[in-house]
């Protein structure tokens, strides 16, 4: 019996119709490339990695990834992360901001370098309303080495998006199947993939067989409006023997604000004490965050230069945020219309000392 070309031709509409309908089941997703190692090669005549890899044709790489997701990609810049920027963050967030409200979309995934992703991500973390998944992902290994772990990352990052189980995580960086809040994240080794850890935080997740684990609620919750431009915030840290000059430079060179990464649970020498008392004198706000690892600020020593003395003279204690990230937050605190010392204040904690 033969088959008219009649019948093969509405079997091929049906059949391509029924792929278009299971496409359009699928969630969608943004995936905005920024560069970094995810994005980079070895470039044979120096033997070092640079930028190489556009944002589509890291989705190449990923077998398997429009089985599970319908993907639109937007390169918002090439760069090592180490050339970052917080403007080059502040066009982030608009752009996340713009495409995420829009009902179809599931959630976003930045690719980021490492260096400075746990930076970009509490950016964002800040700046983005939506409590849709944002995922910041990258690599160690870059796409010439024997075994990139660029794909798998974004493959897992696409699964945490469309997951149930990444319900109000706010943004993370997930990195080597470990699911981290932009709050405590921190890159703690310089080459291995097993990089990023939240410390006695916690993982928020893990990502295993396609599947994401929920370990972690994340509870913190602070919001600020995109700003058209950001004040010049510095960081500076201190050290045995600061007689507190690069805090008075700082202040000469026009500062608008000033964290201090101070030692043990937040104190100076005297001589920076008084460089700070001389900078909250002429209106400059200043954070005290530490130098240790874990643990974060607390008014604990009363002593000239102690965190509780710091507090008497104006300074904001940082709690558990450490000196970049508290600079990106006061750069957008001091950039909104209503803010204060007092607001300030309430955007760090350690109520467990009060």
């Amino acid at each position: 019996m033969k088959l008219s070309k009649t019948f093969f031709f509405f079997l091929l509409i049906s059949l391509l119709y029924s792929n278009i309908l299971s496409a359009k089941k699928l969630p969608l997703v943004w995936i905005i490339s920024t560069g970094g190692t995810i994005a980079e090669k070895i470039n044979p005549k120096t033997g070092a990695a640079v930028p190489a890899v556009s944002g589509a044709d890291l989705m190449k790489a990923v077998p398997g990834l429009s089985d599970i997701a319908r993907i639109k990609v937007f390169p918002l810049c090439n760069i090592d992360s180490s050339h970052m920027t917080p403007e080059i963050w502040r066009k982030l967030a608009l752009k996340i901001n713009e495409v995420i409200t829009n009902s179809d979309v599931k959630g976003v995934v930045v690719t980021h370098g490492t260096d400075t992703m746990a930076e970009g991500a509490f950016f964002i973390e800040l700046t983005v309303a939506s409590k849709k998944p944002v995922v910041f992902v990258g690599a160690m290994r870059n796409a010439s080495e024997l075994s990139p772990d660029g794909p798998a990352n974004i493959m897992n990052a696409v699964i945490q998006v469309c997951s149930p189980n990444s319900a109000n995580w706010g943004v993370t960086v997930t990195l080597n199947n470990y699911i981290n809040s932009a709050w405590y994240v921190k890159k703690t080794q310089s080459t291995d993939v097993q990089t990023f850890v939240s410390g006695p935080h916690g993982y928020l997740g893990y990502i295993m067989m396609g599947k994401v684990l929920r370990y972690n609620d994340q509870n913190r919750t602070l919001k600020f409006a995109v700003p058209e431009k950001l004040p010049d915030v510095v960081p500076l840290t201190t050290f045995a023997g600061d007689d507190g000059s690069l805090i008075r430079y700082a202040i000469e060179k026009g500062a608008k604000g000033l964290v201090i990464e101070a030692v043990g649970s937040g104190n100076v020498n005297p001589k920076v004490c008084a460089a700070i008392k001389f900078a909250i004198n002429q209106k400059i706000p200043v954070i005290i965050t530490t130098r240790v690892e874990w643990g974060g600020v607390v008014p604990a020593y009363g002593d000239i230069g102690g965190g509780e003395d710091l507090e008497k003279i104006g300074a904001v204690l940082g709690g558990q945020l450490d000196l970049f990230k508290a600079r990106l937050l006061l750069m957008l605190a001091m950039s909104q219309s209503d803010f204060s010392i007092e607001k300030l204040k309430s955007c760090f904690i350690y109520d467990q000392w009060k």
